[in-house]
């Protein structure tokens, strides 16, 4: 459906897209993720036609519309601060693309209920926008940019102005009313968490470059490269030398570790980096033993609800984040089993 080819954007002087080329399928939602400054609301602006790349095109089912105004594209496009005319209800706001269409009266009204009931605000016409709490004036975004039946969903960071409690429970529903539309989706935002429960498939921008794309579970079991994996919070990388190709066998502070790779062989004597998941290791009682095991010294011990994430410093003054089970105190010695299947060789 959509065909990005060779995106470039710079401004003054600074390159901000480089070379972004992917595609977005019938009824696929696709997230750009990504830090802030990578490039991801100005490809938005640049698909929608709000900007124009320096290089490179855009088509819709094959035909180029790289130069073709916003309004003959068809697409819809949802900001983070939803943009809705505090002076007018909520089904004046709903009706303001289609007034722009020119669609009839009656016509429109049926079109503007048709589109509140697909976010399940049925009976908030007459409703005052200022007087709706965020989640259903983000619905009333939504609503107003579904009205004209788009070829092409946008969203930029929809859940990004509201509180996490809130943003759990909408990300729900916005991923359920996206499965029944079935219509392509861009969906932007900087959350993993987020991405993750709502996309088909990830694009991870990096300095205006897609550095990795996948399925969510592929680009979190298989990051591309260390700043992916720090990005996605599996921040426990550590160097090492291959002393081992097949299986490949590496030589660190920790020991030597067998460990999985996806890559070609590496030689021996290769230097490589390594990385641990968080939730690869879990303590050791008083007489247990394991493989692969780690002494260290607890720094910092935080409550996440369903367990503890622990800093721990190893001997050689690695620090390691893990999630355990039990609480342990700052200052603690531990010692700590690594699950062998959990340690990655990322190249």
């Amino acid at each position: 459906m959509l065909n990005v080819r060779g995106v470039e954007k710079s401004y003054e002087g600074a390159p901000l897209l480089r070379g972004i080329t992917f595609q977005v399928s019938s009824s696929e939602i696709v997230c750009l993720l990504g830090p802030s400054g990578s490039g991801k609301t100005t490809l938005l602006r640049i698909i929608s036609g709000l900007e124009e790349p320096m290089a490179g095109e855009i088509l819709w089912e094959a035909q180029p519309i790289t130069r073709l105004p916003p309004h003959l594209r068809g697409f819809g496009l949802m900001f983070q601060d939803y943009a809705l005319f505090p002076h007018r209800n909520v089904a004046e706001n709903v009706a303001f693309g289609l007034r722009m269409k020119g669609l009839p009266p009656k016509d429109l009204a049926a079109r503007v209920q048709e589109a509140l009931a697909r976010v399940d605000l049925a009976g908030f016409d007459a409703r005052n926008v200022a007087d709706l709490s965020g989640g259903e004036q983000q619905r009333v975004a939504l609503a107003r940019t579904l009205a004209p039946r788009p070829r092409l969903l946008m969203l930029d960071e929809p859940l990004g102005a509201l509180d996490r409690a809130l943003r759990e429970k909408l990300l729900a529903d916005l991923r359920g009313i996206l499965r029944r539309e079935r219509v392509p989706t861009l969906y932007v935002t900087h959350d993993q968490a987020e991405a993750y429960a709502i996309a088909d498939r990830l694009l991870l921008l990096h300095e205006g470059r897609v550095i990795q794309e996948g399925r969510p579970v592929e680009v979190y079991r298989s990051p591309a490269n260390e700043w992916v994996a720090r990005f996605l919070g599996l921040g426990n990388l550590l160097s090492g030398n291959v002393v081992e190709a097949d299986p490949l066998r590496v030589r660190t502070s920790l020991g030597i570790l067998t460990c999985g790779c996806d890559h070609l062989r590496h030689p021996a004597g290769q230097q490589v980096t390594l990385l641990i998941r968080p939730n690869a290791a879990h303590l050791l009682g008083k007489n247990e033993t394991a493989r692969i095991q780690m002494e260290g010294l607890v720094e910092d011990s935080v409550f996440q609800g369903d367990g503890y994430r622990i800093l721990l410093r190893n001997g050689e003054g690695l620090p390691l984040t893990f999630q355990v089970a039990e609480p342990v105190s700052p200052g603690t010695r531990v010692r700590m089993a690594i699950d062998p299947e959990a340690v990655q060789c990322l190249g």
